[in-house]
């Protein structure tokens, strides 16, 4: 394929553009779907918006986060976000809460990983804005706690496409900034990964077998010097291929 590295960060700023002109489809955020901002308080934000991240694993992450708000907003579930209480809760009765509105579909694992990680906040940590604080708001030293000191307890969200995809969620809903966020690397999931050959990032051939930190890689080379981090593409090409493809790129070759 043509397409060097300058080529693909055209295409990338076009895509980019597009996506804030609304020209690539439908572009409503996943997360989106989530309870008014001012009936909740910092601890009660962070909870919300990561405990059903460590759940986002090959589902529909739309039907995930209307789960998640049917949850917070029953008044006999809603203490699943609270990780103090969940501690003192039996798994079966963690259980019956997120299977409810089916914010867990499977009955024995996501309620383990959800109280493995309530477990972990609150052994360590005592709450979620602790383990931001402990990080020094500052995206390296959050990663080393979550993916390496503390990982065991940390289930799926410290793994690096969620944990990626996390970071960048919680700084965009809970008022959180951290520094060195530009080293957020691109959640490579099946639409990315679909992106990323119509972009020249990586061949058809390749994406059948790459790995997802080796296709972060390519695209953190692919936009050096652009000025665009890799976090920042993530949207416009997932909703690009999400929608099918609707829009047609102007300087493609």
């Amino acid at each position: 394929m043509k397409n060097g590295n300058i080529t693909i960060q055209a295409l990338c700023r076009e895509l980019l553009e597009a996506y804030k002109k609304g020209e690539l489809g439908q572009t409503t955020m996943p997360e989106e779907s989530h309870p008014k901002f001012e009936d909740m308080d910092n601890e009660l934000r962070l909870a919300y918006f990561t405990l059903p991240m460590a759940l986002n694993y090959q589902r529909n992450s739309y039907k995930l986060w209307e789960a998640a708000l049917k949850t917070y907003e029953d008044k006999e579930t809603n203490w699943v976000f609270d990780a103090k209480r969940v501690n003192f809760k039996s798994i079966t009765q963690l259980q019956k809460a997120l299977l409810k509105h089916k914010l867990a579909l499977q009955p024995n694992k996501h309620p383990q990983t959800w109280h493995a990680i309530c477990h972990t906040i609150e052994k360590s940590f005592g709450t979620f804005e602790e383990l931001i604080r402990s990080s020094k708001m500052d995206f390296l030293k959050l990663r080393e706690l979550v993916q390496h000191k503390h990982k065991k307890g940390f289930l799926y969200l410290s793994g690096p496409k969620i944990f990626n995809y996390w970071t960048f969620i919680i700084q965009k809903y809970s008022g959180i900034k951290l520094a060195n966020s530009e080293f957020i690397e691109i959640a490579p999931d099946t639409h990315v990964t679909r992106c990323s050959v119509k972009l020249g990032v990586i061949t058809a051939a390749k994406a059948k077998n790459i790995s997802k930190e080796k296709l972060s890689e390519k695209w953190r080379k692919s936009l050096d010097g652009s000025q665009i981090t890799p976090i920042e593409i993530h949207s416009p090409p997932w909703f690009w291929s999400r929608n099918g493809f609707i829009y047609k790129l102007k300087n493609k070759d």
